[in-house]
């Protein structure tokens, strides 16, 4: 039996996974988390095999949470869940520790496919990041962002979905002025001269879900 947690912080979308599950004979939803913490939690009280992982939940996230739970339990393989498409997060998630990437859209059909085949050791990603990944693609073959370090990245969600630099602050445990260096250095790699910029220019790219849009 292949025991899953759950870490996604939307209820109906973790809903929708366990019914996807609900068919097998082979796994089992044996947790759920909302948040960052949550997911430590899970990974220190619970014995299970694979963690389904949302990219985007509140407080420790994405690649920082993905190398904080492969650190305490490294037999623990991780799938990462990401409305993001493949080519803007994989390689990142991989390089991090994930066993295998998958989008919110594809799901539906392919996540049994990929709990059995990580859980039995291999990876599940397109050939194209495959090849991305065992090439060691740099930040030159990609788009601006993917010059971007992962604190950098996960900085620049933040105030793209409109937090201020204190609210991101605040939300990665880091000083303010911290954050504005990063902001600074964010901005200069993307060629931006303003906040507006940024966040158009993760629209254009699709960094940020539609619902993260500031109003």
């Amino acid at each position: 039996m292949i025991r899953v947690v759950l870490a996604d912080d939307h209820r109906i979308v973790r809903a929708g996974l366990k019914e996807i599950l609900a068919d097998t004979e082979d796994i089992e939803v044996v947790g759920e988390a909302t948040n960052g913490h949550e997911v430590m939690a899970r990974v220190r009280e619970s014995a299970f095999d694979v963690l389904v992982l949302d990219m985007s939940m509140p407080g420790r996230s994405g690649i920082e949470l993905i190398r904080q739970v492969k650190g305490e339990k490294s037999g623990v393989r991780v799938l990462v869940l990401s409305m993001h498409s493949e080519e803007q997060y994989a390689v990142r998630a991989l390089k991090a520790g994930a066993a295998g990437y998958l989008t919110k859209d594809s799901a539906a059909d392919q996540l049994v496919a990929a709990i059995r085949r990580i859980a039995g050791g291999g990876a599940y990603v397109t050939p194209e990041t495959a090849q991305r990944l065992a090439l060691g693609l740099d930040s030159t073959a990609g788009p601006p962002h993917a010059s971007l370090s992962d604190r950098e990245m996960q900085v620049f969600q933040l105030i793209a979905a409109g937090q201020s630099v204190s609210e991101v602050a605040g939300t990665l445990t880091l000083s303010v002025k911290t954050v504005s260096t990063h902001k600074t250095r964010i901005m200069q790699k993307l060629n931006v001269s303003n906040q507006t910029a940024l966040i158009r220019y993760a629209m254009r790219h699709k960094l940020i879900d539609d619902s993260d849009e500031p109003a």
